[in-house]
């Protein structure tokens, strides 16, 4: 079965929203930027996927040491690093001013996940929506509850007595029993 088209673009500044959720902060500062990188890829993943967006986490290549690349991690996901000295406001600005020229604007939205204003002013004059790191934050959350409230298996009520949780052959044989119709007679 073809894969329906992504509903947005969603180009996410990786190292701002690293810098801005608390939980991502603090595994920066214990185990590294690297794992934070992961720690924010594997938040997006079942994201990404639950609303069906093509999401591309962008990083400055000011931490890395090659040159840029394109990431596919899923169908839905993508990690961006941009090339040496090249910023990820850069790249996400050339996507955004790309996007305005491309057809798909007319059947898919751009979003733009990012928490610095200057951003956030740019990449609305380009016609991008804009979503701040706490909003993106809370829709990951959102979309992670909503998933695991469908993986749980829905209990049957088994009402107040016991009787109601016996299987239909053995509530037959009792109820036999109960009213002397006994199989032997």
């Amino acid at each position: 079965m073809p894969r329906s088209a992504p509903q947005a673009l969603l180009l996410v500044d990786g190292y701002n929203i690293v810098g801005a959720w608390h939980e991502l902060k603090l595994i920066r500062d214990r185990d590294g930027l690297e794992e934070a990188r992961r720690k924010l890829v594997e938040a997006l993943i079942g994201f990404s996927s639950y609303q069906n967006f093509e999401t591309h986490i962008v990083f400055d290549a000011q931490y890395r040491d090659c040159p840029t690349n394109r990431e596919e991690i899923t169908q839905h996901l993508y990690v961006c690093y941009t090339d040496f000295g090249q910023t990820a406001d850069t790249y996400i600005e050339k996507t955004c001013a790309d996007f305005r020229h491309d057809i798909r604007k007319f059947k898919q939205r751009l979003i733009v996940a990012t928490s610095d204003r200057a951003q956030q002013l740019t990449v609305v004059g380009y016609g991008a929506e804009w979503m701040s790191a706490e909003k993106l934050a809370n829709e990951v959350e959102f979309s992670a509850r909503r998933v695991q409230s469908k993986l749980k298996p829905k209990k049957k009520s088994a009402g107040r007595l016991l009787m109601h949780s016996i299987d239909p052959d053995a509530q037959k044989r009792l109820d036999d029993l109960r009213f002397g119709k006994d199989k032997r007679d």
